[in-house]
């Protein structure tokens, strides 16, 4: 009797950075390997990846990566797995296209070869079950959901995916294929939720690219499009609407050049006309009522472009009157105050705003009706809603009970929750340590929790240092403390309170050289406590406190030696 096990290393109860565990027997089966962009809250850090721990203490059994789609949250962390694991990595080839951009990044990852193309015809056999595909709609075309076939039945997972009767050639849902892979029978449906709370209905694509060719016709003026630049659908309306308004159209932002070429010489995107596209350094040669201008980017980042261009501080484009601004992808609800500030600043600039989201609802993930036609078509035993947070992944499991699937076969997993299927029942038995990898820089995992405490600590209420230098054996000061601080108060205007902290300083070394039983620990813990407990009564603020302790040893007439004590930075409550 075979064993399946089913755990999420990411994308479940969190924004993104998907990526699934199955386990048939002894072989692991890998779905994407993405990333997410970090929060507010993560000060300083580029990234965040999934925990490969699990993995590392597996590797042996990992038989590959299948990959569903072209966007970061699917193969973001890609690039750090192969720099890791020598294992195949199975995609579309716009997706490992894209993939293989990804990983020219990384001085590791660009020496991995073991890509493979795959299609929505192309069936893998393993020794312990066999992987297969099917055509999906999404924002970005060659996109797939997987079919693992065991002995039990299949484990389905969708990716990111919608339905659209009006999908153009190569972002086509392929329905007949959902409906044979019901009949063949599902054990486990891994189910895109990132949609699944909005009770609007999704408009589809057409009426999208009508509004985007109404906005370039009307007005009157250059326009600026915002856009995330792997969303080729969406690229494609954008420079179908310029060329059938005789605009111009010209690139700008992160990697933009690069993911665009890339689409055209796969042909899943195409120019209307050959000289369409115009340099962003020719922008000002043409009239502006001639110009799109396109502004594209990772998620946020055209968003912090369009803040430059209204402060007058982008390279190429500035803001003036008769401007409009074109958001044309729907923001995530994290970013909608960026959104909000954005806008403030564009009008100020005396230029308009306009966004998709303002007259429809517009996604590239499944509504509820998309959600309930799925469930349907596939009739999964089990379902494990996953891609987004808790709320998310309910609504996911409200729409399945709607259509007739037990509350008790329905499985909102955490983080490292491995559900087990084994003597024909489904059961969430045990689990597996599954953190968060933060890339900061160049740094991989060097960032943990206390690191970013810290720093959250500093940027809040700043750091406090006290430099004291004694003569232990002569039991004196041997000069005054210095106090300095940073990100705390103005020093300038607070001299008395500078004066009073250089007295406690005083008071509790010289308390500790008189003590016998001198001890470094105590002293430096002293100091932190009692400067803690008079700043906090002055200012109601918590800085880091820094003790820096020099002692000055007279060695033999040899000349004054220094050694240098100090501690890791650390907040110290006020005692209670």
């Amino acid at each position: 009797m075979s064993k399946i096990k089913i755990v999420s290393l990411g994308g479940i109860r969190e924004n993104a950075k998907n990526m699934y565990v199955v386990e048939v027997d002894d072989d692991i089966f890998i779905f994407d390997c993405g990333l997410k962009y970090p929060e507010n809250e993560l000060l300083g850090i580029d990234v965040v990846i999934p925990d490969f721990e699990y993995l590392r203490q597996n590797a042996r059994r990992i038989v590959g990566v299948f990959l569903t789609h072209g966007h970061a949250d699917a193969i973001g962390a890609l690039p750090y797995f192969v720099s890791e694991f020598d294992v195949p990595v199975f995609g579309s080839e716009l997706t490992i296209a894209l993939a293989k951009i990804a990983c020219e990044n990384e001085d590791d990852a660009r020496k991995f070869k073991d890509f493979h193309v795959i299609n929505a015809q192309t069936e893998i056999d393993f020794q312990t079950a066999s992987v297969s595909f099917f055509k999906t709609t999404h924002s970005i075309p060659d996109s797939l959901g997987i079919v693992l076939k065991t002995k039990h039945g299949d484990i389905v997972y969708t990716g990111d995916f919608k339905f659209d009767q009006t999908a153009a050639k190569g972002y086509q849902t392929d329905l007949a294929r959902l409906a044979e892979i019901g009949k063949e029978g599902v054990l486990a449906l891994l189910s895109d939720s990132a949609n699944a709370e909005n009770p609007k209905e999704v408009v589809n694509e057409r009426v999208i690219y009508e509004f985007i060719n109404e906005t370039f016709e009307y007005h009157k003026g250059r326009i600026v499009v915002a856009c995330v630049a792997s969303n080729i659908l969406r690229l494609q309306q954008i420079l179908n609407a310029a060329a059938t308004q005789g605009r111009k159209v010209a690139l700008t932002g992160h990697d933009a050049e690069k993911i665009v070429r890339t689409a055209m010489k796969l042909k899943k995107l195409h120019l209307p006309t050959k000289d369409l596209l115009i340099r962003i350094e020719d922008v000002s040669k043409y009239d502006d009522e001639k110009v799109v201008v396109l502004e594209t980017g990772r998620s946020g980042e055209p968003l912090k472009s369009l803040q430059k261009m209204a402060q007058a501080k982008h390279k190429f484009i500035n803001f003036h009157e008769g401007d409009l601004v074109f958001i044309t992808t729907t923001p995530s609800h994290a970013m909608e105050t960026n959104v909000a500030k954005t806008r403030n600043m564009i009008y100020r600039t005396g230029a308009d705003v306009r966004a998709i989201s303002d007259k429809f609802a517009s996604s590239g993930h499944a509504s509820r009706n998309d959600l309930q036609l799925l469930f349907n078509l596939l009739k999964p035993r089990y379902l494990f809603p996953v891609q987004g947070e808790y709320r998310l992944l309910a609504a996911s499991a409200d729409c399945a009970q709607e259509v007739g699937i037990l509350p008790q076969n329905i499985f909102l997993l955490k983080k490292g929750d491995v559900a087990e299927y084994e003597r024909g029942k489904m059961l969430v038995a045990s689990s597996v340590t599954v953190g968060d990898t933060m890339i900061d820089g160049s740094g991989v995992g060097d960032i943990g929790n206390i690191v970013l405490r810290d720093r959250k600590i500093l940027s809040e209420d700043g750091i406090f240092i006290a430099v004291v230098t004694i003569d232990r054996r002569k039991k004196k000061i041997v000069a005054t403390p210095k106090i300095t601080s940073r990100g705390f108060v103005y020093i300038k205007s607070s001299k008395d309170l500078m004066l009073e902290s250089e007295e406690i300083v005083t008071k509790v070394v010289q308390n500790n050289l008189d003590n016998k039983e001198f001890d470094w620990g105590h002293l430096k813990q002293d100091i932190k406590e009692q400067l803690t407990h008079y700043l906090y009564e002055q200012t109601k603020r918590h800085p880091v406190i820094l003790p820096v302790i020099m002692e000055i040893n007279q060695n033999n007439g040899n000349g004054a030696k220094y050694k240098k004590k100090t501690t890791t930075p650390k907040k110290v409550k006020e005692d209670k």
